[in-house]
């Protein structure tokens, strides 16, 4: 198992400290081409956070040291590899390692394949960012929580802001990765620019295989089609790669291009990303993030310690370990002040209100186990060499996500109806 035992302060070093301590699984990619731009700085962010909180330098209510005072205790794991080879290494944290809880994935594939088998383990675990909403929507959990939004407020929002930003539009297309990610992405997004503007015209949906890398012949295929608007839910070296293939070849220039996850590349890749290019960063995260208490702690404290703006894959994490911590405190609080069980913790997450470096989190879904937020997009514009972003918009939670019980879908068909 390939793991890195934190020992985040010197307290923890000590056998009376060391028993209290509160191991936490923490699962990102650290290899492959989802590292660089999403799992290592997801990493970087449960660093930064589980230090500033073992040394009670949280801002309040997250001031109190640790989890409840005690020591918190990092067990980080690679991503990366089949989801066979997930299933193995979180079935080796829980059973091996004996580690609290987890908090990680970044893969929709990997959260639908560790799902059930979190509930079979009884593990409280967190998904910090994958975004397939078929985790509750097709299955119901007790153990299982999603503390940053679904693909689905990512499309629809994505939607919304074409038709804002273009309100001439006649055709669409899209150049997504073959599996749930990249399906759901492109099939909400399709749907509700069907219900928004009715006569919209589909010309090409490119799927090809995640980590393909190479996208030539998809390019072409886009450039011949000629749509008004492209969506693409790329992430991890493909964004990347998706860019510097496509910008030379004038795709971006030609169709207003969306890009979902765009706000991971655009500090990397400024340059290279053409002006009125949309950008999203899967909620009201990064550039779109409130001025408040919590983001100028951590967005502060991030760029200090690793000298780079925290993308919007670190904001989810230290967002899902806020929103756990509160849950574990509440859930201490309401046992007299003993150590809860993942049970007592997951019934204080249900249903729960925190607010977080993005903004307000509400676990509004899948009875209580999946957050809805807000989220924004804007276009870019290269000003003395650095990408800003203008136009921005911003579309509240409830017009974004569908109400509870109901799948994304059929929402979506429904004409967003509540």
């Amino acid at each position: 198992m390939k793991k890195l035992l934190l020992a985040l302060t010197a307290a923890a070093l000590a056998q009376g400290a060391y028993a209290q301590n509160i191991k936490v699984g923490v699962v990102t990619f650290l290899s492959g081409p989802a590292a660089s731009p999403f799992g290592v700085p997801a990493r970087n962010a449960a660093e930064f956070v589980a230090e500033a909180l073992n040394k009670g330098a949280g801002p309040k209510p997250y001031e109190k040291r640790g989890f409840g005072g005690a020591t918190l205790e990092l067990v980080i794991i690679d991503e990366a590899g089949s989801t066979t080879t997930q299933v193995t290494e979180f079935r080796n944290l829980v059973q091996r390692a004996n580690v609290d809880l987890v908090i990680g994935y970044v893969s929709s594939g990997n959260c639908l394949a560790i799902a059930p088998v979190a509930e079979e383990l009884k593990k409280l675990t967190n998904f910090f960012d994958c975004g397939t909403p078929r985790i509750f929507e097709d299955g119901k959990y007790n153990y299982v929580f999603r503390t940053s939004p679904t693909a689905t407020m990512d499309s629809v929002g994505a939607a919304l802001y074409v038709r804002d930003a273009k309100p001439g539009v006649k055709s669409i297309a899209g150049i997504n990765q073959n599996y749930a990610w990249g399906q759901d992405s492109w099939g909400d997004f399709e749907a509700a620019m069907k219900i928004l503007v009715p006569n919209v015209e589909v010309k090409t949906s490119q799927m090809p295989k995640l980590f393909a890398g190479q996208y030539n012949a998809e390019i072409s295929a886009l450039l011949s089609a000629k749509p008004d608007v492209i969506h693409s839910s790329f992430w991890n070296g493909d964004l990347e790669a998706l860019i510097l293939q496509a910008g030379p070849r004038g795709l971006m220039k030609q169709s207003l291009t969306i890009l979902t996850t765009g706000e991971t590349a655009m500090h990397k890749l400024g340059a290279q990303i053409p002006d009125g290019t949309v950008l999203g960063a899967r909620g009201p995260f990064g550039p779109y993030a409130p001025n408040n208490r919590y983001n100028q702690w951590f967005a502060k404290g991030y760029e200090a310690k690793f000298k780079v703006p925290a993308n919007y894959v670190s904001y989810q994490m230290a967002q899902a370990i806020l929103g756990v911590k509160l849950a574990w405190e509440k859930a201490m609080e309401k046992n007299g002040g003993k150590r809860p069980s993942n049970e007592e913790v997951g019934a204080a997450l249900e249903n729960m209100t925190f607010e977080g470096p993005g903004g307000t989190v509400k676990m509004a879904l899948g009875k209580g186990h999946q957050a809805v937020m807000e989220t924004a997009y804007g276009q870019t514009k290269l000003v003395n060499g650095k990408l800003t972003l203008v136009n921005v918009k911003r579309y509240p939670a409830e017009r974004v996500n569908p109400p509870e019980g109901v799948k994304s879908s059929d929402w979506i068909k429904s004409g967003f109806k509540k």
